[in-house]
């Protein structure tokens, strides 16, 4: 029998997530080891944007060091995983199907979004990759209805998963150990509850009925992958939050699981 896989959001936080001794790098060791083994992973990175949705056909894509002013030993960390072309060409298709605009590269390596938490979950990078860019200036609905064309691939074995952040303003970080900004917390209890109670209407339109929203997302491609793994969920799925840990006051790490 075929494992159908849930989908997954995870959020990210910084390049050094791999190295630090944090409950977000431990929560993601044990997660890979106890998640069902996919034959693919289809991930979309809120670092890479593009004018149309974008699928990497790169067989060997490299390892991008997208940051700046991080210890050097993470210049030495590599993701070698494999692309699985054939696959590649089907989500093409798929994307193509469910009218979406849809391009391809074969010029992508692996951004930190997508290396960090594979690094953690699946160590050995034998799990072959399809690499997704998001549609710059798109709205959530796009990037829903990307996750709702992805979805039959997870009758097939393959993980869909969005990397991003639950929140993220990197202008009003506060010391490590802080207590949660107010409109941090806001935001991040109100899309607890949409979520819990599949309220996919609210979540769609986060926007305009989140509190606190410019203030969490000045730029919304961190919060547009949970959409796409939101998307890619059965209608009447409850999502399940898997992990939380909140950083310098206002980065939630908060990871959620989808069926």
């Amino acid at each position: 029998m075929t494992t159908r896989q849930p989908s997954l959001f995870i959020s990210h936080g910084a390049p050094t997530l791999p190295i630090e001794d944090s409950p977000t790098r431990h929560f993601l060791e044990q997660l890979g080891r106890g998640w069902p083994r996919p034959r693919a992973i289809v991930i979309v990175s809120a670092h890479w944007e593009t004018r149309a949705l974008t699928v990497n056909l790169q067989p060997r894509p490299d390892t991008m060091y997208d940051f700046g002013g991080f210890p050097p030993v993470l210049r030495t960390l590599r993701y070698p995983a494999a692309t699985d072309t054939a696959l590649a060409e089907r989500v093409i298709g798929l994307l193509g199907q469910a009218g979406l605009p849809v391009a391809a590269t074969v010029e992508r390596p692996l951004d930190h979004g997508m290396w960090t938490p594979l690094l953690l979950m699946f160590p050995q990078a034998d799990i072959p990759l399809v690499m997704i860019s998001l549609h710059h200036r798109a709205g959530a609905a796009e990037h829903y209805a990307l996750g709702q064309a992805l979805k039959p691939l997870r009758d097939e074995n393959v993980l869909v998963m969005g990397s991003g952040s639950y929140t993220h303003n990197l202008w009003e970080l506060s010391p490590e150990g802080s207590e949660r900004a107010p409109w941090a917390a806001g935001f991040a209890d109100w899309m607890d509850q949409a979520l819990l109670e599949n309220r996919r209407d609210d979540i769609v339109h986060w926007q305009q009925r989140a509190p606190y929203p410019n203030e969490n997302h000045p730029s919304d491609e961190h919060f547009q992958p949970l959409l796409v793994a939101l998307g890619a969920s059965d209608d009447d799925a409850v999502p399940v939050k898997l992990h939380d840990d909140w950083r310098m006051g206002s980065l939630s790490m908060a990871c959620w699981r989808f069926d």
